[in-house]
């Protein structure tokens, strides 16, 4: 439609301007009809490839810069198969509470040796060398008592350093002085004659070493024994034996 219409309005130009240099008093060369007509017709034909030349082109660039994506095939996961766990059967166990039992030896807390000095003399207990604690002896029983020491202060025992009873059971204990000198660092031996009592029981007596003063220092020295009631020994009884009769055979006497 477009086309005819410029045809139409080409082939009224070529007639408008025939007609104007008819009217002019110049002489105008004859134009054949034929050439014009030629002319228009290459024109209109060159206008139509022009024109669509234009459209072959814009079309080109459209179909370019149309981006046509490639049909992609969505794939379905498959959802995995549902687990379901097997009930677990978790018995439930009565609780027994069961009461803490002391187990092991009991500590039996001591005293700070520093804290028992008195002035530089210090003592401190080695061992018991004999008679140890519950001991069973007989009633008015006599025994030594001895215990193992060091000298864990800074001066010197001397000869009239002594045992002295502190508290509990004396036992008729006598100690006598020590009557030799040991340096700090050395160790001896400190006893003391007792005598049981004549009564069953348990018997505790606490010593200390001290000055020739009497003033006591260093670790604390025990006796503790056990008095065993007297038992009678019992004397064997003889027992009579019946005496034995034997039946002595009588022999039968002839009488004239």
């Amino acid at each position: 439609m477009f086309i005819k219409k410029r045809f139409v309005t080409l082939v009224l130009f070529v007639c408008v301007v025939l007609t104007s240099c008819g009217g002019r008093a110049t002489e105008v060369p004859t134009l054949d009809a034929n050439v014009i007509m030629t002319d228009a017709v290459n024109t209109f034909i060159a206008n139509i490839n022009q024109t669509q030349t234009a459209q072959a082109l814009l079309a080109t660039a459209t179909a370019s810069s149309t981006i046509t994506s490639s049909p992609v095939s969505l794939v379905t996961a498959t959802p995995p198969p549902t687990w379901t766990q097997a009930p677990i059967f978790n018995p439930v166990l009565p609780t027994i509470f069961k009461s803490p039992t002391a187990t092991g030896t009991q500590y039996t807390p001591t005293a700070n040796p520093a804290l028992l000095a008195s002035g530089c003399n210090n003592l401190r207990l080695i061992l018991d060398v004999n008679v140890p604690a519950g001991s069973v002896v007989r009633p008015g029983e006599s025994f030594t008592k001895t215990w193992k020491v060091e000298n864990s202060g800074t001066c010197d025992w001397v000869y009239l350093y002594r045992l002295v009873f502190v508290s509990g059971d004396r036992m008729d204990g006598e100690p006598s002085g020590l009557g030799k000198v040991i340096v700090p660092g050395k160790w001896t031996q400190l006893s003391v004659s007792l005598t049981a009592p004549k009564k069953a029981g348990t018997y505790i007596g606490y010593w200390r070493f001290g000055t020739q003063t009497g003033s006591p220092f260093g670790s604390t020295l025990t006796v503790s024994i056990v008095v065993g009631s007297p038992t009678d020994t019992p004397q064997p009884t003889s027992t009579p034996v019946p005496p034995t009769s034997t039946n002595t055979p009588v022999t039968p006497s002839s009488y004239p």
